[in-house]
């Protein structure tokens, strides 16, 4: 059996990785060859394609020649789920000989849609149904009258979201209605992925890749050996190479120090987590998420089995696979969010007064009910006729919590460190818990293990080159990855200024890491910190009013070639930092508003402007 090359000359090996490769070649034999021949030609499609080249080849070669269409695989992705599954649709492709072309929406020209004649859409939604960062101007584009008509595409489109939002998967929502409306062809209906989106999103593409193989060009340039076993792949969260260990294989990280670092008086409680990745395998750069499984509260468990007159220990078949309903609901079972599904589904098991929630007529009112509530609050306000099997069918599977790292992997070789905000709070006269800040503050111990991954973050990443001035904006616990950044920039000694704006409520209690920052400022590494306690003074001070008072320095950096990187809340904080910014940059640039609004546009394309908000 003859063997493709394992080399090609677009990415020449030194004489040392060569041998390398020719030692490996005489272990392995014919089959083995093949399917590792087919795998690279695969992961170099999608390196080219992500960087904009398409393959070259007989599939290039015969694009022209059979008239077929070419297949576009196009992803809005905020925090890089969406990037993740297109990649994976673009290796399936080349696996099925079907030529690709990976694009972001983020560098997409509003120009190109009147082309494409085949398409799998993949976007996610952010926050209350608002587009990612980088879809927001095809999203305007396609809604606006510019569009134009697309009576030559066929497409289909995967939306990611979360259910407990009340416009749910709204983005993916919108693409498609509007497609339609220009007269684009679906050849597979839109499929809506919740927060648990690995096996939707995988039968999604071989379904629509089935289907587009009739239609796309299938030359063989980037096509794997047929009959090789399908490529391993890993969504975003699941694990490099190195490691075994990745979302649906978390690993038991240790405790090594867990400690509430407000002040005494502070009116919050801010935990320093430090946890082992001994033995795991697994590496994570500045801007990246560790991802943890958390459980449930146990005194809320056992409420919630007593109110609905249940046995603890009943036997269940879980997502997880056979356990008991107190195992299930400590473990398996998301406890308190409600969502428009779980009160559709409970609803079965309910009396006639839950009837008022239900239907269309009575959408808001259901919206209002579930704000602040969660199951306990059903179960009480109405009562179930339910055996546990059943209860445990109604809800949603208890998702993993991502954290953005507080640590440069360089400065703290196989661990990594979390800043969590412990979250209490009352609604409806109950005292209620975050699910994952309450773990780490009361029910882990120094025995614990905690399941943990990590979230890669493609769209969060220090500039590549280290000359380049940055500058960090995070209020609270949004200050976490600066952290990372910072010691990150030490570590590689890089030659470019860092300016972090930060700010809390009170400077003797809530200043995060305040003499590591100090350190860092005499050091040299923090060129200059600008500090905004709202609490301190009659007005309140925020790090936006601070943004302004230093406008004339912000825009001069920026002009130099700063990197602008923001994270933390988005409801408020991100939305008054971004106007801030503007105001920055009409005013100190003298530019009119929407001048300043696309020279904002092009720092997020060109990566200068980076937001990580939730």
């Amino acid at each position: 059996m003859q063997s493709p090359p394992l080399n090609d000359s677009a990415c020449p090996l030194t004489p040392e990785q060569q041998a390398m490769i020719n030692h490996l070649v005489g272990t392995l034999d014919p089959v083995q060859l093949a399917w590792i021949a087919g795998y690279l030609s695969a992961i170099n499609a999608v390196a080219l394609q992500g960087a904009g080249r398409t393959t070259a080849g007989p599939a290039a070669a015969g694009a022209a020649g059979n008239g077929a269409a070419e297949l576009t695989i196009l992803f809005g992705s905020q925090t890089g789920n969406c990037e993740g599954v297109a990649k994976m649709a673009t290796e399936r492709a080349a696996q099925r000989g079907i030529k690709s072309n990976l694009k972001n929406m983020g560098t997409y020209e509003n120009a190109e849609l009147k082309k494409e004649k085949l398409m799998m859409l993949i976007v996610s939604t952010h926050g209350e149904g608002d587009p990612p960062d980088a879809a927001e101007d095809l999203y305007k584009f396609v809604n606006s009258k510019r569009a134009p008509k697309l009576g030559d595409l066929k497409y289909s489109v995967l939306a990611l979201g979360d259910s407990s939002y009340e416009h749910y998967c709204q983005t993916g929502v919108d693409f498609d209605k509007r497609f339609k409306e220009l007269g684009a062809e679906s050849i597979r209906d839109r499929v809506d992925c919740d927060v648990d989106y690995d096996d939707d999103a995988e039968a999604w593409i071989d379904e629509v890749l089935g289907k587009a193989a009739e239609l796309a060009d299938t030359g063989d340039g980037n096509a794997a050996p047929t009959g090789m076993p399908a490529m391993p792949f890993t969504f975003p969260g699941m694990a490099p190479a190195a490691s075994k260990y990745d979302r649906k294989n978390p690993f038991p990280a240790a405790i090594l120090e867990n400690i509430n670092i407000s002040g005494r008086g502070s009116g919050k409680e801010n935990r320093h987590v430090e946890m082992s990745l001994e033995e795991s395998g697994l590496v994570y750069v500045p801007g990246d998420s560790l991802g943890v499984f958390p459980t449930n509260c146990p005194e809320l468990v056992d409420e919630i089995i007593a109110a609905a007159k249940l046995k603890p220990d009943a036997v269940v078949q879980s997502a997880s696979g056979e356990e008991t309903l107190r195992d299930a609901l400590l473990k398996t079972y998301e406890i308190t969010v409600l969502t428009p599904k779980v009160i559709d589904g409970y609803a079965k098991f309910a009396g006639k007064a839950i009837q008022s929630l239900l239907g269309n007529k009575n959408k808001a009112k259901q919206r209002n009910y579930i704000e602040g509530r969660e199951l306990i609050d059903l179960i009480l306000d109405y009562p179930p006729k339910v055996d546990a099997q059943a209860l445990t069918t109604v809800l949603r599977k208890l998702p993993h919590r991502l954290y953005s790292i507080a640590s440069s992997y360089d400065a703290h070789p196989e661990e990594v460190h979390l800043l969590i905000a412990t979250v209490r709070y009352e609604t409806h006269g109950r005292q209620r818990k975050g699910v994952a800040t309450t773990f780490y503050s009361d029910r882990v111990t120094e025995d614990t293990l905690v399941p943990t991954f990590v979230h890669e973050n493609p769209n969060f990443r220090l500039p590549a080159d280290p000359a380049t001035p940055i500058i960090m904006i995070g209020p609270g616990t949004g200050v976490a990855p600066f952290r990372a950044f910072v010691e990150q920039r030490k570590i590689d000694g890089a030659a470019g200024k860092n300016w972090l704006f930060f700010g809390d409520r009170r400077f003797r209690t809530d200043f995060t890491y305040q003499t590591e920052w100090q350190h860092f400022r005499k050091d040299g590494i923090l060129t200059r910190i600008d500090l905004a306690f709202s609490r301190d003074q009659a007005e309140k001070i925020y790090v936006q009013h601070r943004m302004l008072e230093a406008a004339g320095e912000i825009y001069a950096w920026l002009q130099d070639g700063a990197t602008i990187y923001v994270c933390g809340d988005e409801v408020h904080m991100a939305k008054e930092v971004h106007a801030a910014l503007l105001d920055i940059v009409r005013k100190e640039g003298g530019m009119k508003a929407g001048t300043a609004a696309s020279y904002v546009k092009s720092l997020q394309r060109d990566k200068r402007y980076q937001r990580d908000v939730y």
